[in-house]
């Protein structure tokens, strides 16, 4: 399962047819006595003046505990969040904020999946701007396991007419130009069954883009299905939010 992103393309494209240390020393000269096995290790370091040991010791030390807290506030299952661009919306989904903010506007690299019945022309061909916009996904309350979908997003301009969703290209380079992740999950994140644990005060983040229409009105929806122990859905458990803003 690609990501959020990629489950909606595919989505997308099925769409179209029918119509996501050193510390071990530890700084203490005397700790040679206590391990027989690292008296190598001592005698390498012996030819220092034992005072320099501390100095030494302490530095691992905090570069060590400094990595855990570079991860603090993001699952361990996502990218580094990317931020950037002017907030247009804000959606409320239970405990979880969403946040949206337009990025920027690159050209169309391919033909979207969607197609107009009538002219079975693609409705986002090559060539044409697209609009990226990021999602900023906030736990304020407590755990929640999710799927693989994560928490739902999805945009419609309000003028939007054709019934199949907007659409937009799947780019993985177009979106590194434009500063945003193109996928939730970080490399190697996948399991089975598919349970991500969004802890309390976490974040991710994840782009999107679709057609470019300049200060077009737009709905962004938002909903949380949580899964069980299992990775069963739990439908009886959704939670579904709404915003609103303008294209610029």
């Amino acid at each position: 399962m690609r990501s959020v992103r990629s489950a909606r393309m595919a989505v997308a494209a099925v769409a179209t047819v029918s119509l996501l240390a050193l510390s071990a020393c530890s700084g203490d000269s005397d700790s040679e006595s206590d391990e027989e096995p690292r008296a190598e290790e001592s005698s390498a370091s012996s030819e220092e003046p034992t005072e320099d040991a501390p100095a030494e010791s302490e530095e691992p030390t905090e570069s060590e505990d400094a990595a855990p807290a570079g991860a603090e506030g993001q699952p361990a299952w996502a990218r580094p969040v990317t931020t950037g661009g002017d907030l247009i919306s804000t959606i409320e989904v239970g405990d979880v904020t969403v946040e949206v903010y337009q990025v920027s506007t690159a050209k169309a690299t391919e033909d979207g999946n969607f197609a107009d019945p009538d002219t079975n022309k693609p409705l986002l061909a090559k060539g044409d701007d697209v609009v990226f916009v990021n999602y900023v996904v906030t736990n304020n309350g407590e755990a929640i396991d999710l799927g693989s979908s994560l928490v739902n997003i999805s945009a419609r301009y309000d003028d939007w007419q054709w019934l199949q969703g907007m659409d937009g290209v799947t780019d993985d380079a177009l979106y590194e130009a434009q500063g945003v992740n193109d996928d939730v999950f970080a490399d190697g994140s996948y399991v089975d069954p598919s349970i991500y644990t969004f802890g309390p005060g976490e974040q991710y983040s994840y782009g999107e883009n679709f057609k470019y229409q300049a200060g077009s009105p737009i709905t962004f929806e938002a909903s949380i299905t949580p899964v069980d122990a299992e990775g069963e859905l739990l439908h009886d458990q959704n939670v579904e939010g709404e915003g609103t803003g303008t294209i610029s």
